[in-house]
């Protein structure tokens, strides 16, 4: 089951009531409910904890980032996610996605369901560097999304995913529109509220690369491809 928060709560200015936390979130993400009961994630700015390699920005702003690309794209990837104040201050507050948890999403997610290769492409393009299992969200095959895309939208190429079934495989004529969609409409001006100028470029750079190529990527030789642990 998935609730629909696009049509169904005002996630953008609901007061929010603290009843939980993910306690194997490695940074403060806090179930809350909005005053119809409705169930969301406020991940505050104040309960981040300091990366090395992405000194700049915040967590919050790139899982905002992450929702408007998916969204320009029509990947309907990340269940939808605003910047807005909270009882903790500033953060990103994203809609609860109910899952099947006796569903074997390892399996399920090394397949080649249109929808996982749909995340594939999107996680290229924002250059995810951290697609584990776990971050996947099963409804039913046609109904998947992603979560925590914090640690996207690096300059430098950190992908890393347990999504590689379609590393070099050809891009089909639907992808590659999507990709062509993002670069054509994405508004540079309300990026920079979210990201760096040097993300911005290297955002735009790999969807260009993406629309030359006409492949997935392979994995970098230089780097992990595989997040550690992988769920």
């Amino acid at each position: 089951m998935v609730i629909y928060v696009h049509e169904q709560m005002a996630i953008e200015d609901s007061p929010l009531e603290v009843v939980g936390r993910l306690v194997d979130a490695s940074n403060a993400s806090l179930l809350c409910t909005l005053d119809d009961g409705s169930q969301v994630i406020y991940k505050p700015i104040a309960g981040e904890r300091p990366l090395w390699d992405f000194p700049d920005g915040n967590l919050a702003s790139r899982e905002v980032a992450a929702f408007y690309i998916s969204e320009l794209g029509g990947f309907n990837i990340v269940p939808k996610t605003v910047l807005r104040d909270g009882p903790f201050g500033i953060g990103a507050v994203q809609e609860w996605i109910e899952t099947d948890e006796n569903f074997d999403l390892t399996l399920f997610a090394q397949s080649t369901n249109s929808r996982i290769r749909e995340m594939a492409i999107f996680d290229a393009l924002i250059n995810n560097a951290d697609r584990k299992f776990g971050h996947i969200l099963y409804v039913d095959e046609d109904h998947i999304y992603g979560c925590d895309h914090g640690v996207c939208f690096h300059q430098e190429n950190k992908l890393r995913t347990v999504l590689w079934q379609f590393a070099q495989s050809a891009l089909n004529e639907s992808e590659l529109a999507k990709i062509r969609k993002i670069m054509d409409t994405l508004d540079k001006t309300y990026l920079t509220e979210l990201l760096t100028s040097e993300e911005i470029v290297a955002l735009l750079a790999r969807g260009e690369s993406l629309l030359t190529t006409g492949n997935f990527p392979l994995p970098d030789p230089n780097w992990p491809a595989v997040p550690w642990p992988p769920y």
